[in-house]
């Protein structure tokens, strides 16, 4: 029964009788999950990445993670307080944060180097958050209420992405655009903390960064004393690090004390600005998130931008740090890990943290071993909540400001590393620039949406306008052995690759070789199908002399040449070579989709047509057992004589009546008509031995495991194929081939 009903559905989708093997979808699943018992055990121990390495903890790991813990605590406590109020937040904010941050990623984390908490650009972006939100809702709802149903519903999306392990999709955002854009928010950030250093009020910081710029120097004569505190701090931060580099430099004997004297430098500015007492207080404001539907529907436009700088920062360091002490990631569990931090640290009213620049470096440079530094980092953090909270009211705002601008500077990317974008892509440069200027003289939102739509549409170009090339063959020889040579495929215009002093040999009369560069899928295919049809009309023999077609049989698209120019057209038609095979190179094409087939048919169409006779197409090196199947699927690999290939193998319309083709059955198409060329079959022989195993099998005489092999087979015209070059001879002295 099963038979006949798979007969049946074999005759209604017109499979065919015989068909070449081919992969089949069961077999991949099968290939891919071959026990799903394990597979769902490894992927839920895969969410604890400490489990692989808590069991080998020592005491070396644990002076190291003291140390690192203990060095970015003193650094985070102060920056978490001036990220807050980057955030337009209350000061304790920042340090909830930065201590649900350190303490829950290193139970998620893959990376060493990573320290979670308050950064500048989200900050920044919760603060807009804010302005809109209460531009729109004016008092409906409290700064902090905002900023944590951000962290919490950012959180969960993070975390969805992770848990469906969908990280690949920050790949599509390259390093270029990253970086424009953080240096965009660098620079808007400092033109936004600068008139808080100097005690400018009386215009909206938050404004597009040139406005900010023009309104603070027309505000310069309105400074108030603040600028002491402000211009002090910031003076002061910088005197430390560059005596303490130098310092360091002179007598490397002490050059450790000299960088945890650096390291301290925020927390004693900070300390010293603050003139505070320390106090007793308990830790407050901890419970539930409070969800508003009517929040929610108010943050919906923002979130995509505050997702999009939670995942694509932190994501970008992490990599950073790995790739300089060789470790590599798991982008879906560091999104895990995002993602439990601030859905949990909306329990205690955190507002969203990522990854930090400054605070990881300081933290690789400290000499962290595991990511269990982070829990001596949340001590120092909420002893710091315990005993300075009262003292928060002291603090400067000139001096927090100070604090933000040290430590934002640095992200600015440095002419070096811009110089680096241009010599390696320039169009990547212009996305880098386009970024920083719409970042500058926009908004950070616009800003990050320019870099990624630009970095999109550059890829969608590259897809839909890849390269291909003609190639010929040169022979090249060792200088140490000139009686061995071998040929090389190159293309046959010079691209400044090659020495264009050597003349590339084209390939023989008769035969094209195409070497795709791309996956052939829809949004391309048709480049290739014009650049092989229009090459073979430029350089190939028509095989149809219309002149001698009347007017009435000739096709509307095609009236051939004039009557005074019939002489010397034919002339040059004669001189072409007559086209009796092309050679397709598939060595880095992993992906054939429906449309490519049907462009490589209408290829194959358009070909015949205009040769009049059958043409061979030759496949080099397809190595990807999906786009093999899609080629036999439309007929090509197997020898299918060209009167049984399908002419479609998707129609958007499907055609009931008579084909074209099927009206020559009749005779009733005159011999001079263009538009129906008699075209006969191709006969092809498959060579076989005893002594000999095919690498590729012979159901599919046109596959070839390399480019020379696929051109030794193309012979010569009239000839029948042969399958010598892709067998291995299995007697004891025969060569491979």
């Amino acid at each position: 029964m099963a038979s006949t009903l798979k007969h049946v559905a074999g005759k209604i989708v017109e499979r065919p009788e015989e068909e070449a093997p081919v992969i089949s979808t069961a077999s991949y699943v099968k290939g891919h999950l071959p026990d799903p018992k394990r597979a769902t055990i490894d992927y839920l121990t895969s969410l604890f990445p400490i489990l692989g390495w808590i069991t080998r903890y020592n005491t070396g790991w644990l002076t190291g993670d003291l140390i690192a813990g203990l060095t970015v605590g003193l650094v985070l406590v102060p920056q978490g307080m001036s990220y807050a109020q980057l955030a337009t937040l209350p000061p304790q904010y920042g340090l909830y944060s930065s201590f649900v941050g350190v303490l829950i990623y290193c139970f998620f984390a893959t990376s060493k180097d990573v320290s979670i908490g308050p950064v500048a650009v989200m900050s920044l972006t919760v603060a807009q958050i804010i302005s809109s939100v209460d531009s729109k809702h004016p008092n409906e709802w409290s700064s902090p209420q905002i900023a944590t149903t951000v962290a919490f519903i950012c959180g969960f999306i993070v975390l969805g992405i992770g848990l469906l392990r969908l990280g690949w999709i920050v790949e599509f955002i390259p390093l270029p655009a990253v970086s424009g854009f953080m240096t965009g928010s660098a620079i808007n950030i400092v033109s936004g903390q600068v008139p808080g250093l100097m005690g400018i009020s009386g215009f909206n910081t938050r404004a597009a960064t040139y406005e900010v710029i023009i309104n603070t120097l027309k505000g310069l004569p309105r400074t108030t004393l603040d600028a002491a505190w402000g211009l002090t701090g910031l003076a002061a931060l910088y005197i430390i690090r560059i005596a303490c580099n130098k310092l360091s430099n002179r007598y490397p004997g002490s050059r450790r004390a000299f960088f945890f004297v650096s390291v301290a430098r925020n927390a004693f500015v900070i300390v010293v600005l603050t003139i505070a007492a320390w106090l007793y207080c308990r830790l407050q404001n901890v419970g539930p998130p409070v969800i508003d539907t009517g929040l929610l529907k108010a943050l919906a436009p923002q979130l995509p931008v505050a997702t999009i700088i939670l995942l694509l920062e932190h994501i970008a360091i992490a990599k950073s740090f790995g790739r300089v002490n060789n470790y590599k990631i798991n982008p879906n569990q560091e999104l895990i890990a995002i993602g439990v931090t601030n859905t949990v640290g909306s329990v205690f009213h955190a507002y969203p943290a990522t990854g930090s620049f400054s605070r990881s470096a300081l933290k690789s440079k400290s000499g962290v071993r595991t990511p269990l530094a982070g829990i001596f980092t949340a001590v120092v953090v909420i002893v710091a909540l315990y005993g300075l909270t009262s003292a928060f009211y002291w603090i400067p705002t000139a001096g927090l400001s100070a604090v933000i601008i040290h430590a934002v500077a640095d992200l600015v990317a440095p002419p070096s590393q811009v110089y680096r974008f241009w010599r390696i892509s320039p169009l990547e440069f212009l996305i880098w620039t386009a970024a920083v200027l719409v970042t500058v003289f926009s908004t950070i939102e616009d800003g990050i949406y320019t870099s990624i739509c630009a970095s999109l549409a550059l890829l969608l170009l590259r897809i839909a306008h890849p390269r291909g090339s003609f190639l010929g063959k040169v022979k090249v020889s060792d200088p140490r052995d000139p009686e061995k040579s071998r040929e090389v495929f190159l293309p046959l215009r010079a691209g400044g690759v090659t020495n264009s002093d050597i003349k590339v040999e084209p390939p023989p009369p008769g035969v094209i070789i195409y070497r795709l560069e791309e996956s052939y899928l829809y949004p391309n295919c048709s480049i290739a199908n014009s650049a092989i049809v229009d090459h073979v009309k430029a350089h190939i023999r028509r095989g149809i002399d219309v002149s001698k077609i009347k007017q009435g049989d000739r096709a509307w698209n095609d009236p051939g040449p004039s009557h005074g120019d019939v002489a010397t057209a034919q002339a040059a038609n004669d001189a072409k070579p007559d086209l009796h095979a092309i050679v397709l190179d598939f060595s880095v094409v992993p992906h054939v989709d429906t449309t490519a087939v049907q462009a490589l048919i209408d290829t194959r169409n358009e070909v015949q047509r205009w040769v009049n006779h059958p043409v061979e197409f030759h496949f080099a090196s397809v190595l990807s057992p999906w786009a093999r199947r899609a080629l036999i699927a439309g007929g090509f690999g197997t020898g299918t004589p060209a009167s049984d290939a399908l002419p479609e193998v998707a129609p958007v319309v499907p055609y009931r009546g008579p084909l074209r083709g099927d009206w020559g059955k009749d005779d009733k198409i005159p011999v001079g008509d263009v538009e129906a060329p008699e075209i006969t079959e191709l006969q092809v022989s498959r060579g076989s031995s005893s002594n000999a195993a095919p690498l590729v099998p012979l159901d599919t005489p046109f596959f070839h495991l390399d480019l020379a092999g696929a051109v030794r087979a193309t012979g010569a015209p009239g000839k029948p194929l042969s399958r010598a070059e892709t067998t291995v001879k299995t007697a004891e002295d025969a060569p491979y081939i």
